[in-house]
């Protein structure tokens, strides 16, 4: 049987941590995977995995392969993303990937490229997984491995959540959303996507809470937040307060969004730069529902594998030397 074949792509920072990326790849493989592209493990300018030329190659090559990777998985965030935007062969891209059964699949920095193919492509991808902090973590998440393959391999999935949200909630529309900072890094770009009536996620890391605060007025001044069905609050790792902020946190910062926005806001999602996360595609269908404390987000019409060669069992993980 033809093992599921997953490319790394290192289009962010350069991989630091040689031992999650040994762990993820190990993972991957103990699991039945073919990993292709390790030599991008090994690419280091300045901050960045290769310069300019290299990193985006990594994301053009899926137009002219012979052979298309069934997972082109981002090694890491950080930064860099954002300058291989108007390099990408857009194009070619979606001639070549338009009906097929390549999914790619990050967080974090890689939302700039999300945003860009969905805009440019109509490329529906996946907020999710990383090889190193997620695959390649020193304990592997259960929650983290089990939807990964569920929301790549079925043609609807669902993430459940307990929520401190007190009201209950039935919307549908697209779901789209990422990093936090990347999203409002490319309002008013070419990059950033119109969606309407849609069910915005987001989540940031090591960002004090009146940044958090700003950034989340940024979209609501801008009008964005107007347009969507509702807000979803992921992880915010990191993001704490300092001295001269006299307590004023993340929940001071929600509270005040919760005020101004006319949009209901859900709490609790499990995404974001915490091992505990869900893979969700950025723009496709779904229902987010919220009763008695408990949230689910449904949806369907992404793009799966074509094969079904692995279905991990509830509770059993990989077990690597």
């Amino acid at each position: 049987m033809t093992p599921l074949t997953v490319r790394l792509i290192a289009p962010s920072g350069y991989p630091h941590d040689h031992d999650a990326m040994h762990r993820g790849v190990a993972r991957l493989r103990a699991a039945g995977c073919a990993v292709e592209g390790t030599e991008v493990l090994e690419r280091v300018d300045h901050r960045f995995a290769g310069d300019d030329a290299a990193r985006v190659a990594d994301i053009n090559a899926l137009a002219t392969a012979s052979t298309l990777p069934d997972i082109a998985l981002s090694v890491r965030g950080g930064y860099g993303a954002t300058r291989l935007l108007e390099h990408i062969r857009y194009d070619a891209l979606r001639e070549r990937l338009a009906g097929a059964n390549t999914l790619l699949v990050g967080h974090s920095d890689f939302t700039a490229i999300q945003m860009a193919l969905h805009v440019k492509c109509g490329l529906v991808t996946f907020g999710g997984p990383m090889l190193g902090a997620d695959f390649g973590a020193p304990e592997l998440n259960g929650l983290m491995w089990e939807h990964f393959w569920r929301a790549v391999g079925e043609p609807q999935a669902t993430a459940r959540w307990s929520t401190p949200t007190p009201s209950e909630l039935d919307v549908e529309g697209p779901l789209w959303g990422g990093n936090l900072a990347m999203l409002c890094s490319l309002l008013g770009t070419p990059y950033f996507p119109a969606i309407d009536g849609g069910i915005l996620f987001v989540e940031d890391v090591g960002e004090p809470p009146f940044r958090i605060e700003r950034l989340l007025y940024q979209l609501h001044l801008s009008g964005v937040l107007d347009r969507q069905r509702a807000l979803v609050l992921g992880h915010f790792t990191h993001c704490r307060p300092h001295a001269y902020d006299n307590g004023f946190d993340t929940a001071a910062a929600f509270a005040q969004i919760a005020r101004v926005a006319r949009i209901p806001i859900v709490h609790g999602l499990p995404f974001g730069h915490e091992v505990d996360k869900f893979t969700l595609p950025f723009g496709a269908p779904a229902r987010l529902s919220v009763a008695e404390g408990q949230a689910s987000l449904t949806f369907q019409g992404h793009p799966t594998l074509a094969r079904t060669v692995f279905r991990p069992e509830p509770g059993t993980l990989p077990q690597i030397p």
